[in-house]
C-alpha cells in the first residue's frame, strides 16, 4: 500500500486544513511536525520515547545514511525501519540539503553531485538515480526527489538556472523510482514520491517550478529552498504564494521549517506537513520552547526554581523534573539534561501541532492562532 491522503477539515477564514496521511506503517494526522532522526535516531531519545509521545513519521536523511553505515547494510538488515526498530512511518530527505550544505567540497553538474565525505574526505558520487536507489535500500515511506537547494541569496537567474536542474533532476527522480517499483523492497511496502518546489524568492519562478513538478506528478509536493537566510516575511509570502496552488489532494510540506510561530503561521498558509532540527538541536544547547516563550535553562535564575520548564505542559519531564533539577544537569555536564530538554521540545511541538488540528476541526483556528501567538509573543523573553 502506498500513501493516501484525506482532508478532513478547512478552515473558513485561511488555507488551513487537517487530514489524514496513511501509509504502510502509520496513520499520521495533519498538520503534522515530523521529528528529525538524521542518521537514524532522533537525538537523545529511544524510539520508546518517541512512541510514547505519539510521533507518527520520523526523518531520515540518505546523505548521512548513504555514507554510514551504507545503504546496502540496512537493505541487509531488513531496511531502516528494522535497523533501528521503528514500527511507523519514516520519510528521508534525498541528501541535496546535505549537499549543498558542503560548500566548496562540492561540484555540481548535469549528471549529479561529486563531493568529498565530511567524515572522511572520500570522493562520492550522488545523482537523482543513486538518490532513488538508496532510498528504496532504506524502504522508507515517503521519498524526496534529489533536488538542488537554491542558496541564498540569489539572482533570479541563478535561481532560474536552479530551479530547472530541479526539474529535470525531478524527471529522472520519478523515471529511476517507477523503475524501482518492480524490485522487491526489504520492507515489502510500496513507497511514495514527493517533488520538491523551489525558486528562491521569486513568485514567478515558483509558479514555473510548480506547473513542471504537477506536470511530472507526485504523491505529494514540498517547498523547498527556503529558511535558507531570507527574511521571515519573505518565507512567510513564498508559503502563501506556493501552498494553496498546489494540489489540494495531495499532502504539502514546508521543509526545514521551523519555529513555534513558523508552524502556525504556515499551517494559516495551507502548509500539512513540517520537520526541523530545532527543538532537538536547541534542547541540545539547553533552549527550550514553553508556551510562554523561550527560556534558557543554564540561566542562574533558574537555581532554585521549583517550577516544571513550563507549568502548562503535561510532558514526562515537566509532569515529574523541575527547572532548578534539570540547570543542575547542565551544570554538572550529565548527558540527561539533554535528553530531558529534548522530550519536552518534542512534546511542545508535537502538542502544540494537535493543538493546531484540534482548533481546525472546531473551527476555531483563527482565535486559537491569535492566542498562542500573543502568549507565545508577550514572555518571549530567554527567561
Amino acid at each position: 500500500m502506498g500513501l493516501t491522503f484525506q482532508i478532513e477539515h478547512r478552515d473558513t477564514q485561511t488555507q488551513a486544513r487537517a487530514g489524514r496521511i496513511k501509509t504502510a506503517h502509520s496513520e499520521i494526522e495533519t498538520p503534522v511536525f515530523m521529528p528529525v532522526g538524521t542518521a537514524g535516531t532522533v537525538k537523545a531519545l529511544t524510539q520508546e520515547m518517541l512512541e510514547e509521545l505519539d510521533a507518527r513519521i520520523i526523518l531520515g536523511n540518505t546523505y548521512h545514511l548513504f555514507l554510514r553505515p551504507g545503504h546496502e547494510t540496512i537493505r541487509q538488515l531488513g531496511g531502516l525501519h528494522k535497523f533501528i526498530s521503528w514500527p511507523r512511518s519514516i520519510l528521508t530527505d534525498s541528501g541535496g540539503f546535505q549537499v549543498f550544505s558542503l560548500g566548496d567540497l562540492r561540484k555540481i553538474r548535469e549528471e549529479g553531485v561529486e563531493f568529498r565525505s565530511h567524515l572522511d574526505g572520500s570522493k562520492q558520487f550522488l545523482s537523482p538515480e543513486v538518490s532513488m536507489q538508496i532510498q528504496h535500500a532504506l524502504g522508507s515511506d515517503i521519498v524526496m526527489c534529489f533536488d538542488e537547494c537554491t542558496p541564498f541569496p540569489a539572482t533570479e537567474k541563478q535561481a532560474k538556472d536552479s530551479l530547472e536542474l530541479t526539474s529535470r533532476w525531478a524527471k529522472r527522480s520519478r523515471a529511476e523510482f517507477d523503475r524501482l517499483k518492480d524490485t522487491p523492497l526489504s520492507t515489502g511496502k510500496s513507497p511514495s514520491l514527493f517533488g520538491i518546489n523551489q525558486g528562491s524568492v521569486y513568485p514567478d519562478l515558483r509558479r514555473q517550478s510548480l506547473e513542471q513538478l504537477v506536470e511530472i506528478g507526485f504523491e505529494g509536493y514540498a517547498i523547498g529552498g527556503l529558511s535558507v537566510g531570507e527574511e521571515k516575511s519573505q518565507m512567510y509570502d513564498i508559503t502563501e504564494f506556493v501552498a494553496p496552488q498546489l494540489p489540494a489532494d495531495k499532502p504539502r510540506y514546508l521543509m526545514g521549517v521551523g519555529t513555534p510561530e513558523d508552524l502556525i503561521e504556515c499551517v494559516a498558509r495551507g502548509v500539512d506537513m513540517f520537520d526541523c532540527v530545532m527543538p532537538t538541536r536547541n534542547a541540545r544547547n539547553g533552549q527550550v520552547f514553553t508556551s510562554r516563550g523561550k527560556l534558557n535553562i543554564r540561566n542562574a535564575r533558574f537555581t532554585s526554581d521549583s517550577k516544571p520548564l513550563d507549568e502548562d505542559c503535561n510532558c514526562m519531564v515537566c509532569r515529574r523534573y523541575s527547572r532548578a533539577y534539570i540547570r543542575h544537569l547542565w551544570n554538572c555536564g550529565e548527558i540527561l539534561a539533554s535528553t530531558l530538554c529534548s522530550v519536552h521540545n518534542l512534546a511542545f511541538y508535537l502538542d502544540s501541532m494537535q493543538s493546531i488540528r484540534q482548533s481546525i476541526a472546531l473551527g476555531e483556528f483563527t482565535s486559537f492562532r491569535t492566542s498562542f501567538l500573543n502568549k507565545y509573543r508577550s514572555s518571549s523573553n530567554e527567561e
